[in-house]
C-alpha cells in the first residue's frame, strides 16, 4: 500500500511539529526516517495510526483518505496498519501465543484455531517457537518485542510502522530484533515506514531515506547517498554526530 502525505502541519502549542510536510510511499517500499529527536519523524507514525490529527493537510493510504475521514472511514483505513511501538506494551497476564492470537480473533474475526495457527509460524520465524506458553515477565526484552513483531504482522498489514523499536533494549539485544525486521523486509511485500537511530540497520533495509529536521524534510534519498555522499549540510551535521 502507497501512503501520501500532502502539505501536512502539526502544532502542538506554539510549537510546530510538521511544517507543511510532504512525503510520498511506494506500495511494498522501505523508507526509513533518520533525524535529530523532536524533529517530527514519530508524529507521522501517530497520525497514520490515527493516535493524532494533522491541523492541516491530506493524509491517504492506497489512495483512501485517512485525513480528513469520517471515523468510519479511517478505522477501515487504519486496519490496513500495524505498528511496532518503542515500548513493548504485551498483555502482561496472557501467555505469549495469546498475545499474538487476542486482536485476530477480536478484530478480525478469526476462528481460535486460525488464528493460533498463524501466531505459531510467526513466533518460529521470530525464534520464539518454544516461548508460546510463557508469560511476557519471563521473557527478555529483546524477546518482548519479538513477540511484539509478531503480534503486529498476525494482524496482516500492508503497512507496518515501527518506531524506534530497539531503544528500550539493552545493547547485546539489538542485534536479534533487527535480524527479524531484516527478514521482515526482504521475505515480505509489507510496506515499511520506520524510524530509527540504528543508521546501520537503515542503510540495509532502505529503498529510500530521508533526513527531518525541524518538521521539515531536509533532503532524501537512497541510503547510498544519503550515508556516503549527503548533499546538504545539516544532514552532514547529523551523521557526524551519530555514526
Amino acid at each position: 500500500m502507497s501512503v501520501e502525505i500532502s502539505n501536512v502541519t502539526k502544532r502542538f502549542g506554539d510549537h510546530t511539529v510538521l511544517d507543511r510536510l510532504d512525503l510520498s510511499v511506494k506500495a511494498g517500499s522501505h523508507v526509513t526516517l533518520i533525524g535529530p529527536s523532536g524533529s517530527g519523524k514519530t508524529t507521522i507514525l501517530r497520525m497514520l495510526m490515527t493516535l493524532t490529527e494533522p491541523d492541516s493537510g491530506t493524509i491517504t493510504v492506497d489512495g483512501q483518505p485517512l485525513f480528513p475521514a469520517a471515523q468510519k472511514q479511517r478505522r477501515a483505513v487504519r486496519r490496513q496498519i500495524g505498528m511496532v511501538f518503542q515500548q513493548f506494551n504485551l498483555f502482561p497476564n496472557m501467555s505469549v501465543l495469546r498475545n499474538v492470537t487476542e486482536a485476530p480473533v477480536s478484530v478480525l474475526g478469526l476462528s481460535r484455531d486460525e488464528a493460533e495457527a498463524r501466531a505459531r509460524e510467526l513466533l518460529d520465524m521470530v525464534g520464539l517457537a518454544d516461548k508460546c506458553d510463557a508469560r511476557p515477565s519471563r521473557l527478555s526484552g529483546g524477546q518482548q518485542q519479538r513477540v511484539a513483531i509478531a503480534r503486529a504482522l498476525a494482524m496482516r498489514p500492508k503497512v507496518l510502522l515501527l518506531d524506534e523499536v530497539t531503544s528500550a533494549l539493552d545493547p547485546e539485544l539489538v542485534a536479534g530484533v533487527l535480524d527479524v525486521l531484516r527478514d521482515v523486509a526482504t521475505t515480505t511485500d509489507i510496506t515499511l515506514l520506520c524510524v530509527t537511530h540504528e543508521m546501520n540497520f537503515a542503510r540495509d533495509i532502505s529503498d529510500q531515506v530521508l533526513m527531518f529536521d525541524a518538521g521539515r524534510v531536509v533532503e532524501a534519498g537512497p541510503p547510498e547517498q544519503i550515508f556516503g555522499a549527503p548533499e546538504e549540510e545539516r544532514t552532514r551535521e547529523f551523521l557526524s554526530a551519530v555514526l
